[in-house]
């Protein structure tokens, strides 16, 4: 056993430049290195693709990845080709290769070369392909985005569901499946169809603590909103989600417009615009993507910053899938979608034609979006609930990362009105949609109401003195806490349940959330510019290693990411490798990489450092990067955010005083850390100046020195942090 553990490690660091697994990682692989079916649940950037592409780099013969996009192969295969020196290492195999690409796949695949191929369900499914792998050696076939092979996956795909005949006419080989998103019917109906019940199952955390979720109401002013909040992240990649083609050119030629460097993506586009836009955003030729879901699976950028949603998506699959996109290499990503009720009627209008069973499930799907969107509970916890796993929203990772945490709603005492709104639905004999409710209340007599003669009855405007928006969201949390139900069949009449029913007879409290109220000054404080490098790294050398990034990607004709990722770029300035043997021990490097790409990278922080007579010291050049790393990245993002302190601290179950150890440790090593807003809310102006000149003066920095000196004046903390300041802004 140990010896296994130790070739899985060495081969992480050899191929990916990793020296640990994350997650479940190390589990699932070798679940497949012992020939298990295995399945997989692993959330959007967390390490999903190494669980195969691992094993089928160590074992013999040519492992099968179904995949629903080309776009999506295509950047696996570069990925893939960027640690190996075989350039025939992985393929794609489909309908956008013509006849001579598709014998040099075969002939690499003969020839023992090709470790991964990458194929779509309709490609496996023709004859001559199944005819050809049928004679080769198959390590495993794995199904990426398995939640396609379900009805209640949010992108079911019926060409999915045959795969396990087409598999079994290839060969007897295990089966791994893999999916980010699923609920428990999803993953029942995924095991069943592809008859692997016996399957070694492993479930990671949904838990995506490096994302912050925000619903704002969506107004007429949205596209402005968008506009203002994509300008706070300058040349940070994005992707804008909107349901209808039409929206996503309004957008996309606002956005263009107003400079933001932005391209469409749908489905309307012919395929050669659709993969020209895709490769401007993989390249960083343009910052943002407008996009349909076309754009959904299609993307496998690893530092997209932002991800927000125009429209309301049609389930909670979606939206967390779509969300997924952002942060996927661990650094932060920001999720923001606009909702307005008037958006979930027209997804109910686009389903009212559809056969009852299907109505059914698209109206539970939306039902639970509603629920998200309006609830005043912690986001993450309400998301990770509807996926079968529980959050403590004081402790857990992330915690504070969605506005309901951040900002509260405010609440009021509702009961008088949810008896109302219960009464006219019962008096108007549960045959009104909610408008129709709602003008009743508040006395708007339209042509149905006269017809019924409603407007006679003595209920009718009886809360005239509300407006129709306040009893409209009043509806819609009594649907969400279950007093009301839609009919299915009679489009989205209003039913009371057998709650509602017992609220008449016995009214008790019902606390009314609020929406937020934002407006353009207080944005600021909730929407912030996230800064990739954590403010603390060499700036200069930063920019000139994200030029030759580029560069280097442009030569090699692939993605700048798939050279070296941010994560690496910013490790690269902290230790100042200048050998390839030294390049390779930088995070998300190694041996297969620091070979291909990194001549030019140690070649110009050689010369940098020489001209700067920069100091290299060596605990910078071999330090691990494991967690205290991402304790720091994630300390320098959220002091960049303007996160309290204190609950920096409580959401990674750190002391106040833990949390100081950390931030010395961070600015002891050379960067900087922006806690001047932490600092103003402790100390004024006048009281800034004298301890700062203190230590200005001062022969020592030791704390207790300053504490005699100042006779107690200052706690012992404030003292700990004005010394973080002035190393900060002097010695840094």
């Amino acid at each position: 056993m140990q010896t296994i553990e130790y070739n899985l490690k060495d081969a992480l660091k050899k191929f990916f430049g990793f020296d640990n697994f994350i997650g479940l990682q190390e589990e699932v692989i070798k679940s497949i290195m012992a020939n298990h079916n295995t399945f997989v649940i692993m959330p959007t950037g967390g390490g999903k693709s190494l669980c195969y592409q691992l094993p089928a780099l160590l074992k013999e013969g040519t492992a099968i990845v179904v995949s629903p996009l080309i776009a999506l192969m295509k950047n696996q295969v570069d990925a893939i080709r960027g640690v190996s020196e075989h350039y025939g290492v992985a393929h794609v195999l489909n309908s956008s290769l013509n006849k001579g690409q598709v014998q040099q796949v075969m002939s690499d695949i003969e020839n023992g070369i090709t470790k991964l191929l990458y194929v779509a369900p309709e490609s496996l499914a023709k004859e001559d392909y199944t005819r050809f792998l049928r004679k080769q050696k198959i390590s495993f076939v794995a199904v990426d985005e398995a939640h396609c092979i379900s009805e209640w996956g949010h992108d079911f795909r019926p060409e999915y569901r045959n795969l396990r005949n087409i598999i079994n006419e290839i060969d007897e080989v295990p089966i791994i499946g893999l999916t980010a998103t699923a609920t428990e019917k999803v993953q029942e109906d995924i095991l069943k169809t592809l008859r692997m019940v016996d399957a070694d199952t492993y479930k990671a955390s949904f838990n995506r603590p490096n994302l912050f979720y925000d619903v704002r109401p969506k107004t007429k002013d949205v596209q402005k909103d968008i506009i203002r909040f994509v300008k706070k992240y300058p040349n940070k990649s994005g992707i804008v989600y909107c349901l209808s083609r039409k929206k996503v050119e309004e957008v996309a030629q606002v956005l263009q417009v107003n400079e933001i460097k932005a391209v469409p993506y749908h489905a309307g586009l012919d395929a050669k615009t659709r993969a020209r836009h895709q490769d401007m955003f993989l390249m960083e030729d343009i910052d943002v993507v407008v996009a349909t879901i076309a754009f959904g699976m299609g993307i496998d950028k690893p530092d997209v910053r932002f991800v927000i949603h125009h429209d309301i998506p049609k389930s909670l699959e979606s939206y967390y899938q779509e969300t997924g996109r952002a942060g996927r290499d661990g650094g932060e990503g920001y999720c923001l979608a606009y909702y307005s009720y008037d958006d979930i009627e027209k997804l109910e209008k686009f389903l009212a034609g559809k056969p009852v069973a299907e109505q059914e499930i698209g109206h539970a799907l939306l039902q639970e979006v509603i629920g998200y969107a309006e609830t005043s509970m912690s986001r993450r916890k309400y998301l990770l609930h509807y996926f079968g796993e529980e959050f403590d929203e004081i402790k857990g990772l992330g915690a504070d990362m969605d506005d309901n945490t951040l900002n509260p709603k405010q609440k009021h005492e509702a009961k008088d009105e949810v008896k109302l709104v219960i009464e006219v639905v019962r008096e108007t004999n549960q045959q009104y949609k909610s408008k129709n409710v709602v003008n009743t209340i508040i006395g708007h007599a339209n042509a149905m109401l006269k017809s019924h003669k409603t407007d006679q009855k003595d209920f009718f405007a009886k809360g005239k003195e509300k407006p129709a928006l306040y009893w409209m969201a009043l509806l819609r949390q009594l649907l969400v806490a279950g007093y009301l139900r839609k009919e299915i069949e009679q489009y989205g009449v209003l039913k009371l349940t057998q709650r509602g029913l017992e609220f008449i007879k016995s009214p008790h409290s019902f606390m009314m959330t609020e929406d937020h109220v934002y407006n353009e000054v207080d944005d600021g404080s909730i929407v912030t510019n996230i800064s990739g490098s954590g403010s603390g790294a060499d700036e200069r050398l930063l920019k000139m290693l994200k030029g030759l990034q580029k560069s280097v990607a442009k030569k090699h004709a692939v993605p700048p990411y798939a050279v070296f990722q941010e994560p690496s770029i910013e490790d690269m300035v902290l230790k100042y490798p200048i050998s390839i043997d030294e390049l390779a021990k930088v995070y998300g490097v190694g041996e297969g990489k620091a070979k291909k790409y990194g001549k030019e990278f140690v070649e110009l922080i050689g010369r940098y450092v020489d001209e700067n007579d920069i100091l290299r010291p060596d605990d910078l050049v071999v330090k691990s990067t494991g967690i205290n790393s991402a304790l720091k990245l994630f300390i320098i993002q959220n002091t960049d955010r303007k996160i309290p302190l204190e609950d920096i601290a409580k959401s990674k179950g750190l002391s106040f005083e833990e949390l100081i150890n950390e931030m010395q440790r961070i600015i002891y090593s050379g960067t900087k850390l922006k806690i001047n807003y932490a600092i103003d809310d402790l100390l004024d102006e006048e009281q800034q100046e004298e301890v700062f000149d203190y230590f200005l003066e001062s022969e020592t920095d030791k704390i207790q020195a300053a504490y005699d000196e100042f006779e107690g004046d200052y706690e012992e903390e404030e003292l700990r942090l004005m010394r973080i300041k002035f190393l900060c802004d002097v010695a840094n």
